[in-house]
């Protein structure tokens, strides 16, 4: 479990989304970029993983998770690294963080998530919430350890170390430590036993209405949760926080993420997970609305700051459940690379369309107003899923 934590936490999925709103200013000041033109490096990953995540979902069900990991893990490092030898061209920039987005795609949540519905049944909700918060720890640990190495050393060294991690920290851990569950009589690939698990294939998980109701959830809840993140710092800066105020304000978003994904996922084992969903996801609408709002004080920025940390730390343990509850884990890696498409799609546009708010209107309140109801028509989407079903899990 604590692979799984370390191999998430140091993964394509938060390293460079959290790290992008600290190099941005950097990046702006050093190349004239705009702040449209740096968030659409965000996008960009979105759209490469729409075809990369689900080839890493289909090697997962055909490699398992662990051999995936350990090639995809320091190839993402090195990608990341090659992010401090930026020239100003923004095109290389952009081609830098295809080349990320292609290679990480093995350090997904998908194959962190795979092992976890293997290992438990029982408080897979638990489970699933504790490996998760690896997340929060990027958002926690890594954010101010970088805007330290930028104060003290500039962004291109702490760029070429920050991409060190996933090579030098998460690469042996996993190498050491990082399993599957194996069952005898079952099919062998390179001298392993590979689980065979229940559920349905990707071609009859298609046919289900359940799984166009959740890619239609899930569109707009990655649009509405993700759009935020980067933006976190110059939505602040909007309402003329100083900067020591805006750290100590967003270093909350990382702990609030690791409570979403443990409290989160402890919810998701006591009550049904669609109902969870509308519960937790109530204080990221909650968040937004604060955020749109006028006269924003410290005491309810920070609230609203942990409400968009509590709603993101959930997310991602909730698609992990509901698609192992209803759909099985026969095809997990496949099933979950399709639905990170949607997911991709949504969060990919979502900071970029933020920014482009901001640059043209001086504003983040029209966007913020649209999460709020992206987030809320989300949460209702999910309560028309009906029972879990029996036999698939």
């Amino acid at each position: 479990m604590a692979a799984g934590m370390i191999g998430l936490s140091l993964g394509l999925s938060p390293l460079p989304f959290y790290t992008v709103g600290m190099m941005a200013p950097e990046l702006a000041k050093s190349f004239g970029w705009t702040f449209t033109q740096l968030m659409t490096s965000v996008t960009v990953q979105s759209l490469v993983v729409v075809l990369s995540g689900p080839a890493a979902g289909f090697a997962l069900d055909r490699y398992g998770a662990r051999r995936v990991a350990l090639v995809s893990m320091p190839l993402f490092g090195l990608a990341f690294m090659s992010l401090a030898l930026a020239n100003g061209s923004l095109m290389l920039f952009y081609a830098q963080w295809v080349v990320m987005s292609i290679v990480g795609a093995g350090t997904l949540t998908a194959t962190w998530t795979r092992i976890i519905n293997s290992w438990f049944s029982q408080q897979r909700g638990l489970a699933l919430g504790v490996v998760s918060a690896g997340t929060g720890l990027t958002a926690f640990l890594v954010k101010p350890v970088m805007a330290w190495l930028i104060l003290t050393h500039g962004w291109r060294v702490a760029v070429a170390v920050v991409g060190a991690l996933p090579v030098l920290v998460a690469t042996p851990l996993l190498f050491w430590l990082f399993r599957e569950p194996a069952l005898t009589g079952t099919p062998v690939i390179d001298g392993e036993p590979m689980a065979q698990e229940n559920g349905l294939t990707l071609r009859e998980a298609l046919r289900q209405r359940q799984f166009w109701i959740m890619a239609a959830a899930f569109l707009l809840l990655a649009f509405a949760l993700t759009a935020t993140t980067p933006n976190m710092e110059n939505i602040l800066k909007s309402y003329h926080f100083t900067l020591p105020e805006i750290g100590a304000i967003t270093s909350a978003f990382g702990l609030a993420v690791i409570a979403g994904r443990v409290g989160g996922g402890w919810l998701l084992d006591r009550l049904w997970a669609p109902g969870s969903a509308l519960v937790v996801f109530a204080m990221p609408i909650l968040g937004n609305a604060l955020l749109a709002g006028s006269g924003l004080t410290r005491g309810s920025a920070l609230f609203s700051i942990i409400g968009m940390g509590l709603g993101t730390g959930f997310e991602f343990d909730l698609l992990a459940y509901l698609i192992a509850r209803y759909f099985g884990r026969r095809e997990y890696g496949s099933i979950y690379g399709v639905f990170y498409i949607v997911i991709a799609i949504g969060g990919g546009l979502g900071p970029a369309i933020y920014g482009h708010v901001f640059d043209v209107t001086g504003s983040y309140n029209p966007a913020l107003w649209g999460g709020v109801g992206c987030i809320l028509a989300g949460s209702l989407l999910l309560l028309a899923m009906g029972p879990y079903p029996e036999g698939r899990d």
